[in-house]
């Protein structure tokens, strides 16, 4: 079974959920957050919206190790920046969404902060769980949103906004 095409079904059906969630954040509220442990819906927004160019890392490399590369996200100042950035994230991760990628989906690829290892999987594996990280901080989103008393869209159905 070749596992490119499925992903690529996935990727959109995920990211049409993803924008109409994305698309409900109001300007002035980048900066708020629930916790001070929290990401403010900027940081929470921009990630989720940058998820798919990891799926072209894992294409691209053998893995990411957070001391050499620390994390960084591209400042994104309102909702409409943050529209154009996840569809430029969402190209990005598609294209390498290619037949002829099929073939390292089994290679290893290894998350880790120096010596410290946190998984080596198959480039495989390292795609869907970007695709649950996405469904995930997306529903991080959706709290955060309904905190700040924003009707929520539905993602597998209606909501009970939409209801």
């Amino acid at each position: 079974m070749e596992l490119i095409p499925l992903f690529l079904t996935e990727m959109e059906q995920e990211a049409q959920t993803t924008r109409k969630m994305l698309q409900r954040i109001p300007d002035d509220k980048y900066d708020w957050k629930p916790h001070e442990k929290s990401m403010t819906i900027r940081q929470l927004a921009t990630h989720i919206a940058n998820l798919p160019t990891w799926v072209t890392m894992a294409f691209t490399t053998d893995g990411l190790d957070f001391d050499v590369n620390p994390y960084k996200e591209d400042v994104i100042n309102n909702t409409a920046e943050l529209m154009d950035y996840m569809e430029t994230c969402l190209a990005d991760g598609k294209s390498k969404l290619v037949p002829e990628n099929e073939a390292i989906l089994n290679d290893p690829w290894t998350l880790r902060n120096g010596d410290q290892i946190f998984f080596t999987s198959p480039k495989h594996e390292v795609i869907r769980t970007t695709f649950c990280q996405i469904v995930h901080h997306r529903a991080q989103l959706g709290v955060n949103l309904r905190l700040l008393d924003i009707p929520i869209p539905g993602s597998y159905g209606p909501s009970a906004d939409e209801a």
